[in-house]
């Protein structure tokens, strides 16, 4: 009996820093991951989901040999977290662009402060509504099953204690960025090109008509008029968005669309 744990201690340490190593890598990334790693969500339940992913990737992943030394160690927890990091904030840029949009559509329809303080980040309401649609849109679309195949994927890319040179990191980094910012101005459109239209059709009702209050006629307008864009374009906008998310998970490192 001894001797038989005797000889499946080696295997049980070397699942164990199988194990940790990929966890080190998924628990980074569900820290920053949309849904998963929201503000409301405690620390507890973080946890077990980066355990749960864990437990669903390993087996899928390559097999590290335990570390010779601490360095090593020290090496790997490095590597990982870089990497998880990089892959959730990839990801998290959808939600920022999300903000952004609504942010941009409710400055542009005078609907910047109707929920005041509801919302866990001091967003417009435009953006809180267009922010959680999209992400009860995103887990009702498989967030989980592409995490996960993201995960995997990046073992290919990127193997387990590789360093990613500071030149590519930076500049996938700041592609990342300019496509989220081009997400959020193209969802945002149809509120900013509506605005503008309407803002130039009272100017042009004032000039006609300086005797008419326009402002008192135009405020309510504008204002209904964006709940309703609001009603008409989200589904719309927010399949797009999607979309979007979805090819990004399906190749992190391809060009910015």
């Amino acid at each position: 009996m001894i001797a038989a744990l005797t000889d499946l201690l080696p295997l049980l340490s070397a699942t164990l820093w199988h194990g940790i190593v990929v966890f080190l890598r998924m628990s980074a990334m569900v820290t920053v991951l949309p849904a998963f790693g929201e503000t409301a969500v405690p620390m507890r339940v973080k946890l077990g989901i980066a355990i749960a992913f864990t437990m669903i990737i390993m087996p899928a992943v390559p097999v590290q040999p335990a570390p010779p030394d601490p360095l090593v160690l020290a090496r790997f927890t490095l590597t990982e977290v870089v990497v998880g990091l990089a892959l959730g904030l990839g990801v998290r840029l959808f939600v920022l662009a999300l903000h952004t949009a609504g942010s941009i559509a409710a400055q542009s329809t005078s609907l910047s402060q109707i929920l005041g303080g509801a919302a866990v980040e001091p967003i417009p309401a435009m953006g809180y509504v267009m922010v959680v649609g999209g992400l009860a849109l995103a887990v009702m679309a498989g967030l989980h099953v592409r995490a996960a195949e993201l995960m995997i994927y990046s073992y290919q890319v990127f193997p387990a204690g590789g360093f990613i040179p500071g030149r590519d990191l930076s500049a996938w980094g700041v592609g990342r960025i300019s496509q989220a910012f081009s997400l959020a101005f193209m969802l945002a459109a149809p509120f900013v090109i509506t605005s503008v239209l309407y803002n130039l059709t009272l100017g042009v009702i004032n000039r006609a008509m300086p005797q008419l209050m326009v402002a008192f006629v135009g405020a309510p307008v504008i204002t209904l008029g964006g709940i309703f864009m609001l009603f008409l374009c989200t589904p719309i906008l927010l399949s797009v968005w999607v979309e979007a998310l979805m090819m990004f998970m399906a190749d992190p490192l391809g060009p910015a669309q």
